[in-house]
């Protein structure tokens, strides 16, 4: 039977298309789907054929503008600042403002499923409030400390014995600190809704029915444990509307493709870097600058093609490296396309994917700020190498497995099921 899902998203840059995929996915499959959205994002939504509803008093914003993003963590000077932006500006501060918008829209026409980017605490804080089923959708690894796995962001390996265990209970705790500041505005958006107070944010993201990680479990540590509620469906690998046509540089030589963030994160002197490194290689490159840069302001060598966008997808078929900011969805869609990786994470989640990706075998990090040289001599390991593509082969196994059902739509379609057998 056909259901009807609200979906409640921002524009956080990469975090759109997996959200959109699993809408279309829905709206394809006969559902009644809607996307609570920035306005900027509206384009989007409508070429998935889903309608768009615009926020009407919490926050819009565009990353790909920098006088428009509403976090604006390019700013920041410290990892710490940048994640107070995040916590202040998105999930907590103006949680009222997401609760209030969101009720609003359940109130004017009934969902039988809420579906909200997991970052939005005031849009599940109003699905609560409005005893409907809630999953949120965890855009990229999951977040948070677990047991079998280090705290995340900080490149560690496993805990083994005593001593490690206690590092990981000393580190989890300076860790979640930082959210606490961000629990007095999560609160009152919560009594708004008619719900007691929690104790702590975290708490906050497991007050859903499902939390699904749209990730490859493989990327994960293989020993790490999950809550109840949290399944991993695997990672979405739609290229965005925006992305257009193929065009690739002329000759047979192994082609690398470029890509920084599809948000401004200062990025243009990362892209005129690498640009330089393979103008002093024996490759073709295919460079993307995305949205937020334009291609004509990046000086390149006449082997590298420059464009705003491209179907990293299709893009991916012919590519023997991608150098990215480890951004996880195109890390993810590289993976998955068994193409290792030269990873220069700069900030957000990106230390975290790089580590992983680096950790699975299937590729090399460098700093944010690499020069030209130390780019060109990554990539040169990696062509040079067999081994990297064996891990990356293996990894796009894996993920070929986890993707080959839609377990996104099956979970929510099963969330839509129990709460129509609950309310009947």
């Amino acid at each position: 039977m056909p259901s009807t899902f609200l979906f409640a998203t921002w524009n956080g840059g990469g975090a759109v298309p997996p959200v959109l995929s699993v809408a279309r996915a829905l709206r394809e499959r006969g559902h009644t789907v809607r996307v609570l959205a920035d306005t900027s994002l509206h384009a989007q939504v409508a070429a998935i054929g889903v309608e768009a509803i615009a926020w009407t008093t919490a926050p819009q914003g565009d990353p790909a503008d920098p006088a428009k993003d509403v976090i604006k963590d390019f700013e920041a000077r410290t990892p710490i600042g940048a994640f107070a932006r995040l916590r202040d500006r998105i999930v907590c501060g103006p949680a009222s403002a997401y609760a209030r918008d969101t009720a609003a829209e359940l109130r004017a026409r009934p969902a039988d499923v809420l579906v909200a980017e997991f970052m939005l605490l005031g849009a599940l804080t109003a699905g609560e409030g409005a005893g409907v089923p809630v999953a949120s959708l965890a855009t990229t690894l999951y977040t948070f400390p677990t047991q079998g796995a280090p705290p995340p962001g900080l490149g560690l390996e496993p805990a083994t014995g005593a001593l490690g265990r206690l590092r990981d209970r000393v580190l989890t705790s300076v860790m979640l600190k930082p959210w606490e500041k961000g629990l007095p505005p999560l609160n009152v958006a919560r009594a708004a809704c008619g719900l007691p107070p929690l104790d702590s944010v975290v708490d906050a993201f497991g007050r859903v029915d499902r939390l699904l990680v749209l990730s490859p479990r493989a990327l994960d540590h293989p020993g790490r444990e999950f809550p109840a509620y949290v399944r991993h469906v695997g990672p979405r690998l739609d290229d965005p509307a925006w992305a257009g046509d193929i065009e690739l540089p002329p000759g047979d030589a192994p082609l690398v493709l470029a890509s920084m963030s599809s948000s401004y994160m200062k990025q243009r002197g990362r892209l005129e870097r690498i640009a330089r490194a393979l103008g002093t290689l024996p490759v073709r490159g295919l460079l993307t600058t995305g949205p937020a840069v334009d291609p004509a302001t990046i000086r390149a060598p006449g082997n590298v093609l420059v464009t705003a966008a491209a179907p990293h997808t299709a893009a991916l078929r012919h590519a023997a490296v991608t150098i990215t900011h480890a951004g996880h969805g195109t890390a993810v869609k590289s993976l998955a396309a068994a193409v290792p990786l030269v990873c220069m994470p700069q900030g957000r989640d990106q230390p975290e994917v790089a580590r992983h990706v680096e950790s699975a075998g299937a590729g090399i990090t460098v700093g944010g700020n690499a020069s030209s040289r130390t780019i060109a001599q990554a990539v040169e390991r990696i062509l040079r190498e067999p081994s990297y593509q064996w891990h990356a082969r293996r990894m796009a196994a894996a993920i070929a497995a986890e993707t080959a059902t839609d377990l996104a739509v099956a979970e929510l379609e099963a969330l839509a099921g129990a709460g129509a057998q609950l309310s009947g």
